[in-house]
């Protein structure tokens, strides 16, 4: 990696951790080290993609990226300074000259398949736009042109190169402080047949294994993101996924804290599998099954609850409760409002002016995570800059009105940024806090109000679990069931 390449890096890897509550990478054993690769994905989150490819990639990783992007202020600079290759798309094509264009786009496939052969990996996203929708879109034959390329040009010099699928997974991929899951799944298996295109071929030979390459990756990719046909169905699937999670603690007798994204992944292919292979079987009863899921979760939304809190309430609403409430107030009222004005007065303008900007200038959810993080590189420093200027200012004035005062202009235009940082933090966390608190407070009142129906739910959910149990009996089924209820990987 050069210089440039490991700061660049370092500095996307910072601005997804402060977006990100948590990103977690898993699979990084199916990395080969002895060649280069090609790393596909599917692409709903914009820039966000590419950059957590960036970040959480162990070794050297070139891009391609349509050539538009070059012009953009700041990302351009960053793009060229970590070798990222131009794609001219036909349909960014201004000229109108089509050969010219496929003239470029040699000279890029190239350059990314000469990358691949001196053992460094190259990312796609063979669908070629992000998008919003919870499956693939069409994928592009470029994936697979690039790969027998590749091959062509490592043959002899290194083993030949692999295809990587990864999954990118988001529990809402637009919200600031949500949590993201890149996982690396092993190479594609390739049948002899597709495993090469030499340049001899007959063009309409080769032109059936560029197609079937481009099916098989297809294939992988879906199982990679287990699509669903609408997100309607997605999340009826993840409301299943976390109500197993809670009945099987339940029926363990233990507390579990929230999953983290590897289990929840985990919960939701479990899920997929079981219920593509019943709707085969029986669609109706499958069908039947999820309006039972819909009607027990619309039952839940209107107490306000989620599955485990049937059982017990949040472990914040422990004996504890009150020593945190105290201490909540001994901090808010005497220690904190200093930092919690500069944090939220000097991070909080910033914060909602980038919340508008991603509302209302940014139409399609894919592109709102890329506009807030590019935002955000802008707005907080011009914010904490003029907050600076001010109190240099105003320091110099107080100087020359009271020249008892000390004269440190500079000092406090430093102190003004550092207030304004860790103040930021503490107002951040501090939020975070307290609206886990007065949830907390919210489900111990309903679960006391409500004692009747939140029995009744148990006994629903229960039911529901041995129902979708029988549903993916016989199945393989991914990871394994902990004796506390847990998913681990296998």
């Amino acid at each position: 990696m050069t210089r440039a390449y490991r700061l660049v890096r370092r500095f996307i890897r910072g601005l997804l951790e402060l977006f990100f509550r948590r990103v977690e990478v898993t699979g990084l054993e199916h990395v080969p080290e002895d060649r280069g690769g090609l790393v596909v994905s599917w692409h709903p989150n914009g820039l966000i993609d590419p950059g957590l490819m960036l970040a959480c990639f162990p070794r050297t990783i070139v891009f391609g990226a349509r050539h538009g992007l070059f012009k953009w202020p700041l990302l351009g600079p960053l793009m060229r300074a970590i070798g990222t290759v131009p794609i001219y798309r036909a349909s960014d094509a201004s000229s109108g000259d089509e050969a010219a264009r496929r003239q470029a786009n040699r000279r890029s496939l190239d350059q990314l398949a000469g990358a691949i052969a001196a053992g460094s990996y190259s990312a796609l996203f063979p669908e070629g736009l992000s998008h919003d929708v919870p499956h693939l879109t069409e994928l592009k034959v470029g994936a697979a042109r690039l790969y027998y390329r590749a091959h062509e040009l490592s043959a002899g010099e290194r083993p030949p190169p692999v295809i990587l699928p990864v999954g990118l997974h988001y529990d809402d991929k637009a919200a600031f402080r949500s949590k993201a899951l890149v996982t690396y799944h092993p190479p594609l298996a390739l049948p002899p047949d597709l495993a090469e295109c030499p340049e001899d071929l007959p063009e309409e030979e080769a032109r059936r294994r560029v197609g079937a390459l481009t099916d098989a990756i297809r294939d992988a990719l879906h199982d990679v993101v287990h699509a669903t046909e609408s997100w309607e169905l997605h999340r009826t699937m993840h409301r299943t996924r976390r109500l197993m999670r809670a009945e099987r603690a339940a029926r363990a007798g233990t507390r579990l804290r929230a999953p983290d994204m590897q289990e929840r992944q985990l919960g939701y292919e479990r899920v997929w599998r079981g219920y593509y292979a019943q709707r085969e079987r029986d669609p109706a009863g499958t069908q039947a099954l999820l309006a039972r899921v819909e009607e027990y979760d619309a039952a839940l939304s209107r107490l306000g609850l989620e599955d485990e809190e049937l059982d017990a309430p949040p472990a914040l609403a422990a004996p504890l409760l009150p020593a945190l409430l105290v201490l909540q107030v001994v901090l808010t009222y005497l220690l904190l409002p200093p930092l919690l004005i500069f944090g939220y007065v000097l991070c909080g303008l910033p914060y909602f002016a980038i919340k508008a900007l991603a509302r209302f200038g940014a139409p399609k959810t894919k592109d709102r995570a890329s506009i807030k993080v590019l935002a955000a590189i802008v707005l907080y420093p011009l914010t904490w800059a003029a907050a600076a200027w001010l109190a240099h200012a105003g320091a110099l004035e107080l100087h020359r009105y009271f020249p008892n005062f000390p004269a440190s202009p500079a000092a406090a235009a430093l102190a003004t940024v550092a207030l304004a940082a860790v103040g930021g933090l503490v107002a951040l966390v501090y939020a975070e806090l307290a609206q886990d608190t007065l949830r907390s407070l919210r489900v111990r009142f309903s679960r006391v109000w409500y004692s009747g129906a939140i029995a009744e739910l148990r006994g629903e959910r229960s039911r529901l679990f041995d129902a979708i149990e029988a549903m993916s009996a016989g199945l393989e089924l991914p990871g394994q069931v902990d004796p506390d209820g847990r998913l681990v990987q296998q």
